[in-house]
C-alpha cells in the first residue's frame, strides 16, 4: 500500500501521521486515525538470488580463528537453533562466500585422493598382472597417512600451522611417492620367485636384503631435501611449511613401516597370489 499526498504541506516524517484522507462518507480524516505510523528503517534494495529474495550476513571471524572452526561454530550455535525454533516455510538459511569455497575444495580434496589412490592400483595391478599384490602396496598409503599426520602435528607444537588445502595436497603427493619402497619389495620377490625358482619365503628374504638399502637412500635424501622448507622457511614459503612437514613425516614413518609390515603380508597372500599367477600362465599357454 503506498500512500503519497502534498509534499509542500510535509517538511518532516512525523508530519505522515497528519496528513489528510478522504473517506467515502466525505469525512476528512487524519492517517493517524485510520493507522498506527511508526518511523523504521528498510533495505535500500532487494536482492535476489535464482529467484528468491535473500538477506546477507557477513561474518568475520577473528584472524587466530580457523575458517572451518568459525564453520562449526556458525552451524552449532546458529544455524541449527534458528531450524529448530520452525522457521515460516519457504525460508532457508545456509553458508555461502568462503565457507561455500572452502566446502567444494574440500570435496574436490577428497576426490582427488580417491582418484589418485584408484589410478595407483590399476596401473600396479597391470604391471604386475594380479589383483592381489597392488593391494599390499597400497596398504602402505595408510601408514604415510599416519606419519603426516603426526609430522604436522609436531610442527604444532613449535610453529602452529592450520590444515589447509595446500597441507592436504601433500597428502595426495605422499599417495604417488610411499608405494615406491612397497613396490621395489614386492616386484623384486616376485622377481627372484619367478625369474630364479626360488621358495616365496627365501625370495621374500633376499628382496628384503637387497632392496632395503635403496628404500633407505631414496627416503633419506627426500626427507632431508625436504627438512630445510620445514625447519627454516624463508619468505613465502610459510604456505609450504605444512605440505613439507606432511611430507617429511610421511616418508620417515612409511619407510620403517612398510619394512615391518609389507614383509608379513606379502607372505600371507602369496599362495593365493601365486596359484592365480600360475593358472593364468597355463591358460595363456593352451
Amino acid at each position: 500500500l503506498a500512500l503519497k499526498g502534498p509534499q509542500n504541506r510535509i517538511t518532516k516524517t512525523q508530519g505522515i501521521s497528519s496528513l489528510p484522507i478522504v473517506t467515502s462518507s466525505g469525512n476528512i480524516i487524519p492517517v493517524s486515525s485510520l493507522a498506527d505510523v511508526r518511523i523504521t528503517s528498510g533495505p535500500t534494495e532487494i536482492l535476489h538470488k535464482e529467484r528468491e529474495r535473500t538477506v546477507t550476513l557477513q561474518v568475520r571471524p577473528s584472524p587466530n580463528i580457523p575458517l572451518e572452526q568459525a564453520m562449526e561454530v556458525l552451524d552449532e550455535k546458529v544455524i541449527k537453533v534458528l531450524l529448530n525454533e520452525d522457521l515460516p516455510p519457504g525460508v532457508n538459511v545456509r553458508l555461502s562466500g568462503t565457507a561455500n569455497k572452502l566446502t567444494e575444495a574440500w570435496d574436490h580434496m577428497v576426490i582427488n585422493l580417491i582418484v589418485a589412490i584408484l589410478v595407483v592400483y590399476l596401473v600396479m595391478a597391470v604391471l604386475f598382472e594380479s589383483f592381489i599384490y597392488p593391494l599390499i602396496i597400497i596398504f602402505s598409503v595408510p601408514l604415510a597417512t599416519a606419519g603426516g599426520v603426526g609430522g604436522l602435528a609436531i610442527l604444532n607444537i613449535f610453529a602452529p600451522h592450520p590444515l589447509d588445502m595446500l597441507t592436504l595436497l601433500g597428502f595426495v603427493i605422499l599417495v604417488g611417492i610411499v608405494v615406491n619402497n612397497a613396490i621395489l619389495l614386492v616386484h623384486q620377490t616376485l622377481y627372484h620367485h619367478r625369474k630364479e625358482n626360488l621358495n616365496f619365503e627365501a625370495a621374500l628374504i633376499a628382496a628384503t636384503r637387497n632392496r632395503i638399502r635403496p628404500i633407505f637412500m631414496s627416503t633419506l635424501t627426500s626427507v632431508f631435501g625436504m627438512l630445510p622448507l620445514v625447519l627454516f622457511p624463508g619468505a613465502g614459503s610459510e604456505l609450504y611449511r605444512g605440505l613439507g612437514s606432511v611430507v617429511v613425516g610421511g616418508l620417515a614413518l612409511s619407510a620403517i613401516l612398510t619394512l615391518a609390515v609389507i614383509p608379513p603380508l606379502l607372505s600371507l597372500v602369496s599362495s593365493f597370489g601365486e596359484k592365480n599367477y600360475k593358472l593364468d600362465k597355463i591358460t595363456t599357454a593352451d
